[in-house]
């Protein structure tokens, strides 16, 4: 078990090592994180830890998922958001396996996870900050690999009928497309499956395996394309902040998830009082994120082959997960997780 105070000391003495630490301490101040973190090509050489919290922080020591493996492909490379937790990855690629046996094409397409070293993103995110979230596209991995090309332009696919309120599109969503979801739910080190408020109440009407599970699917904005595996602060970590318990049961007639189809959630922002001085939003800074953030940027960077998760920047064949079930979705129907305590109604436009 580390302590957070250890972890700072290790990642400082490494950055003061080249010489680089309270220089470039200095140089970032006035400079948002998000510009900070995502002009990081490569990981810190240290010991994998997620740093505060899934929306504040930062992780050390991250190490990439492979871009071709035997039942996936990453996505939108360009982003260099392939980065995680070596136990974030180890599921990928156990879940990846699970989804083709399940029919989900010859496997899953696999998006944005962590910039190399966590941290707040330019773009697209308010999470996927420690290396403890990645997300997964509602399309089948092609039998036929794509190009780096492709994977840059290749299309997305909703599940929803736009022509009509938070509703699933009859004509795209099939019975894989639960399986897959309620799969990724089924593993314990899962904290939380988001999907768009429409998905959840889909497999609420139809969801027939254990209802349990229903509990970790979280309704949340977007997400009607791809949906959004979080897992569990790793076991021993002190430096992992944990998110609030989710629901006993399905949550399904809940006030929290009833709350999503009100007009509460989807209504517009109040118009700016033209009488008043327009407020600039402020920027996250470093000095918001946990102390060792600043150690994290500053640290060594490890190259891109002895980081990447099982040794190579290619394809990979992967292997179990140490700490992940083996459990198909077929075998969990009467096997429900542990209970969990309620959670209030969400506030208006709850982060994830």
């Amino acid at each position: 078990m580390r302590s957070i105070s250890g972890t700072i000391l290790r990642l400082t003495a490494a950055a003061l090592l080249c010489g680089s630490f309270a220089g470039s301490v200095a140089a970032q101040e006035g400079t948002p994180a998000k510009q900070l973190f995502g002009g990081i090509k490569l990981p810190s050489k240290a010991d994998a830890e997620p740093l505060g919290f899934y929306a504040k922080g930062c992780m050390s020591g991250a190490v990439a998922l492979p871009t071709d493996g035997p039942t996936w492909q990453a996505m939108r490379l360009s982003r260099n958001r392939r980065w995680g937790n070596p136990e974030m990855i180890a599921l990928l690629e156990r879940f990846s396996g699970d989804a083709a046996r399940l029919g989900w094409g010859s496997g899953i397409l696999i998006g944005d996870i962590s910039q190399p070293r966590g941290g707040p993103m330019i773009n697209g995110h308010s999470s996927h900050q420690i290396g403890l979230d990645a997300d997964i596209w509602f399309t089948p991995k092609p039998t036929q690999p794509l190009s780096v090309q492709q994977r840059e332009s290749y299309p997305f696919t909703s599940m929803l009928d736009k022509s009509k309120f938070l509703t699933v599109d009859s004509n795209r969503w099939t019975s894989t497309h639960a399986k897959l979801v309620m799969q990724a739910a089924s593993y314990p080190q899962v904290d939380r499956v988001f999907v768009n408020p429409a998905i959840k109440k889909k497999l609420c009407e139809t969801w027939t395996g254990n209802r349990d599970l229903l509990g970790k699917v979280r309704p949340i904005y977007g997400h009607d394309e791809h949906f959004h595996i979080r897992i569990s602060c790793p076991p021993g970590s002190t430096t992992c902040q944990k998110q609030a318990a989710v629901p006993k049961g399905d949550d399904c007639s809940s006030k929290g998830f009833a709350w999503w189809f009100t007009k509460e959630p989807w209504a517009p922002p109040p118009k700016p009082d033209p009488n008043k001085k327009p407020v600039k939003p402020r920027q996250v800074m470093l000095s918001d994120l946990p102390k060792a953030c600043a150690a994290v940027l500053a640290a060594p960077s490890r190259s891109e082959d002895d980081a990447t998760f099982g040794g190579s920047a290619v394809a990979y064949t992967a292997q179990p997960a140490a700490s992940a079930s083996a459990r198909t979705v077929e075998a969990i129907v009467n096997d429900p997780p542990p209970a969990s305590d309620d959670m209030p109604i969400p506030t208006p436009r709850p982060l994830q």
